[in-house]
């Protein structure tokens, strides 16, 4: 039994690692949008950070293929680990389009998002922190729910920036420009719920 649950307690460790990460890298990619300076340095960084969870990712599916023994169905945490590898990947890659697109300023809208990103973020590692008691503990639940909110306010202020970019601007490459980019910052907060969904059906079947 000790074995088992020290098979157990690596898992919920490489995940809970990988959500702290996860909250550093979504925290970067605010202080990039409320302050946009040094952005090649910023966008290096959050390429880093990337990386480092591209490994954590390598972690943890080299693990579930070692391993006989998982706290709950295998295909469920190797899509918990990949949806939290989208997240990064997302992250990094909005700070990536700010650069390639030679953005010289930030839209309003996206420190909106970014900050619904960061409690979102965070949401998420209160959920993985409580991963160990995913079978008696229903905070789960209400972490969840949280994070569905936070993504529909995202939506809102979304669809809100994306009426006010094709009313108002008048630059044809501005706004291509601006529209992949708030479709991009939108997708970070879609693929934080369907991490937060897919975990909400690891609970369900545990109800």
């Amino acid at each position: 039994m000790v074995g088992i649950k020290k098979k157990e307690d690596e898992f919920f460790r490489l995940l809970s690692e990988f959500s702290d990460k996860i909250v550093i890298a979504s925290e970067a990619l605010q202080q990039l949008t409320n302050d946009f300076t040094d952005v090649d340095s910023k966008t290096a960084s959050l390429k880093l950070m990337e990386t480092e969870c591209d490994v954590l990712t390598h972690n943890i599916l080299t693990a579930l293929n070692g391993s006989y023994i998982t706290p709950f169905d295998r295909e469920d945490i190797y899509d918990i680990a990949k949806g939290l590898d989208e997240i990064v990947d997302l992250i990094e890659e909005v700070a990536n389009r700010f650069l390639i697109y030679n953005a010289t300023y930030v839209r309003p809208e996206c420190k909106v998002i970014t900050s619904l990103l960061v409690q979102s973020a965070k949401e998420l590692n209160v959920l993985f922190s409580h991963l160990n008691e995913i079978k008696k503990n229903q905070i789960a639940r209400e972490q969840v729910i949280e994070i569905n909110r936070l993504e529909n306010e995202c939506d809102v202020v979304f669809r809100t920036a994306m009426l006010e970019l094709f009313s108002k601007e008048k630059d044809p490459i501005e706004l291509v420009k601006w529209k992949h980019l708030f479709e991009q910052l939108e997708a970070c907060l879609d693929a934080c719920e369907n991490v937060a969904n897919t975990i909400e059906g690891v609970v369900m079947k545990y109800a």
